[in-house]
């Protein structure tokens, strides 16, 4: 009787064995999976929280940079300050010019230079694109603290320049720069390294240099001045008339009218 049993009990422990097995590979499959989700929030987690500190860091490197300059500022003060160490500095920056380039980049972005890329980018007369262009650069005087903070980094910058000046330079200024020849080139009818084009552009910028930079000191000798919107617009308009009647003496210099150049020769220097 057992011997006749006997294959019958065999499959059936064979059978629990299987399922044994099954259940086994089953659960070791669910933990793996588990393990996985676990491990990849802690990775998004982590990310996150390397996100927070690399922002962190930025905000207070800038604050920083802008009451001491790069040269005064110490990369301890600002790891106290943002709650992180000189670690975290290392991991995201590489070291203090690397975050200070960071925030060095920011503030001139914060100056509108794509606003003014696009206004040169416009196929429109000439005189109407140096309009846009002193308007787009002026629309980011008017946005209080966040904006005089970038310029106070900026006027540190250029009163004693560092290392990061080359690459904002090379990779942000220049290529504005070289626009703005171009532009005033093509409205007083000479090539954009003449000195006279040079000189021509350099008042435009100095004009809107001006109250870029000095704008908070106007408060204290004209009363009740404010950069608002309407009076960033008022300003662009006169600086934009004001210049228009000097290349426009000398356009007639050289037999032309800027007021009535075309934007034909700009497009060798748009953007790809």
């Amino acid at each position: 009787m057992s011997a006749t049993l006997s294959p019958v009990i065999a499959q059936r422990r064979t059978s629990r064995s299987s399922r044994s097995d099954s259940a086994r590979a089953t659960g070791s499959r669910e933990t793996v999976t588990r393990k996985t989700i676990a491990r990849g929030r802690a990775v998004r987690a982590d990310i996150r929280g390397a996100d927070s500190t690399r922002k962190k860091l930025l905000e207070v490197a800038g604050r920083v940079f802008a009451e001491h300059g790069y040269y005064a500022a110490t990369v301890r003060d600002i790891c106290a300050q943002a709650g992180s160490n000189v670690a975290a500095v290392n991991y995201h920056f590489r070291d203090k010019l690397g975050l200070y380039t960071e925030v060095l980049q920011q503030s001139v972005r914060a100056s509108n230079v794509r606003v003014m890329q696009d206004a040169f980018d416009q196929d429109a007369p000439a005189e109407q694109i140096l309009r846009d262009v002193i308007r787009a650069r002026l629309s980011g005087v008017c946005r209080g603290d966040a904006a005089n903070q970038k310029l106070r980094i900026l006027l540190h910058e250029l009163s004693q320049p560092t290392p990061a000046i080359d690459r904002i330079l090379r990779e942000l200024m220049q290529p504005i720069y070289q626009r703005m020849l171009e532009l005033v080139g093509e409205l007083i009818g000479l090539p954009a390294h003449d000195e006279t084009t040079r000189l021509c552009a350099h008042s435009i910028m100095g004009q809107i240099m001006l109250y870029a930079l000095a704008g908070p000191l106007f408060a204290r000798v004209w009363q009740g001045f404010k950069m608002t919107p309407q009076r960033t617009e008022r300003i662009a308009e006169h600086i934009a008339d004001f210049s228009m009647a000097y290349l426009n003496e000398v356009a007639a210099k050289h037999g032309r009218n800027a007021s009535k150049r075309s934007h034909a020769k700009l497009r060798i220097g748009r953007r790809k």
